[in-house]
C-alpha cells in the first residue's frame, strides 16, 4: 500500500491509501480532523484526536475498535504510524465530533440521509471535487475496484469487491463468476491505445460485470478516465437519452458500433470542467433509475 494526498473539503489535503487486499480507502484521521477544525497545525489535530479517542474509549464507542493504523508519509518526508479510518468510520468520526462543521461535511461527503444512489452519488461529485481520482490506476481492473470502493463503501459491504455469485439482468447472463477472474485478467490486457479499442474493452467490462451492484457507474467513470488519459477526451454524458445508451449497451453484447457511434459523438475535450462532470455524474444516475 502506498499514500498519496488528496484534496479534500474545502480544499484541504488529507492522505489517504488503497487498501488493494480489502478493497478499501483509507484516511488519515488527523487529516480529516484538521480538515472539519479548520486547523492547519498537525500536531494541534494529533492532539485533539488523542482526547477524543480517549473520550470515546471510555463511552466504548465503535469509532475506537475500526480505527486502523498504517505507516504515513508526514511533511518532513518520514513515515509514521497514523491513525486511518475506512469511509463508513469517516462518517462515525464526524458524527462524533462536537462542532456544526461536521454535518456540511457529512452532507459533501456522504449525503447519509439519502439513499444508497444518493449516498454514492454524492461521493461521486467528491472523487472529483477532492482529486482523488488522480491516484486511481487508469484501465485496469484495481483501477475499477477502486472507484467502486470509493462509490460503494458504507453503504455495500462487497464495494470494490469482485463478485463470486453469477447475477443476470433483463434475461442476460453476464460472465460467469466462476471464471470472472480470467475473463478480467484477458479485459485487462486488451489494447486501449485508440478511441475503438476503448470502447470495445468498455463494452466487455459491461459484459463482464465485475460486482453484484454499481457496475454501470463505477464503469463509466473508469471509462471516462480512460479517455482522458488515452486521448484527453471525455463523454459528456448529459448528451445521451437514457434510451438510446441502454439499447446500445443492449446490443454492445454482440456489436459494439452503434455505442461507440453515441459515445464519439458526445465526446469533448472539456475533461477538467466540473460542470460537464456534474452533469454526467447526474446523468450516468439517472440510467440506473428503474422505470
Amino acid at each position: 500500500m502506498s499514500n498519496t494526498s488528496i484534496r479534500f473539503f474545502n480544499d484541504r489535503d488529507v492522505r489517504v491509501v488503497w487498501d488493494d487486499e480489502n478493497s478499501k480507502w483509507w484516511f488519515s484521521v488527523p487529516d480529516v480532523i484538521g480538515v472539519m477544525n479548520n486547523e492547519t497545525d498537525h500536531a494541534k489535530n494529533r492532539n485533539y484526536w488523542k482526547y477524543l479517542k480517549g473520550r470515546l474509549r471510555r463511552e466504548n464507542s465503535e469509532l475506537v475498535s475500526v480505527t486502523n493504523q498504517l505507516k504515513l508519509t508526514a511533511a518532513d518526508g518520514k513515515q509514521y504510524n497514523t491513525d486511518v479510518l475506512d469511509s463508513a468510520g469517516i462518517i462515525l468520526l464526524a458524527q462524533n465530533m462536537p462542532n456544526s462543521k461536521s454535518a456540511c461535511f457529512i452532507e459533501w461527503f456522504a449525503a447519509p440521509g439519502e439513499s444508497t444512489d444518493g449516498r454514492s452519488r454524492a461521493k461521486a461529485y467528491a472523487l472529483f471535487e477532492s482529486g482523488a481520482a488522480e491516484s486511481i490506476e487508469i484501465g485496469t481492473v484495481k483501477g475499477l475496484r477502486q472507484i467502486h470502493a470509493w462509490l460503494f463503501s458504507g453503504s455495500y459491504d462487497f464495494a470494490g469487491q469482485i463478485r463470486t455469485k453469477n447475477i443476470a439482468k433483463r434475461g442476460f447472463q453476464f460472465a460467469a463468476a466462476r471464471y470472472l477472474p480470467q475473463t478480467l485478467r484477458q479485459i485487462e490486457s486488451m489494447p486501449d491505445g485508440t478511441f475503438d479499442e476503448i470502447v470495445t474493452k468498455y463494452a466487455e467490462m459491461n459484459v463482464a460485470h465485475p460486482f453484484m451492484e454499481g457496475n454501470g457507474r463505477s464503469a463509466r467513470i473508469w471509462l471516462d478516465m480512460l479517455l482522458k488519459k488515452r486521448l484527453g477526451k471525455c463523454v459528456d454524458w448529459s448528451r445521451i437519452s437514457k434510451g438510446d445508451y441502454l439499447n446500445a449497451m443492449k446490443k454492445s453484447v454482440a456489436d459494439d458500433s452503434e455505442i461507440r457511434a453515441l459515445l464519439k459523438g458526445a465526446l469533448t475535450d472539456k475533461t477538467g470542467d466540473r460542470e460537464t462532470f456534474m452533469k454526467g455524474i447526474d446523468r450516468s444516475y439517472q440510467y440506473e433509475e428503474e422505470e
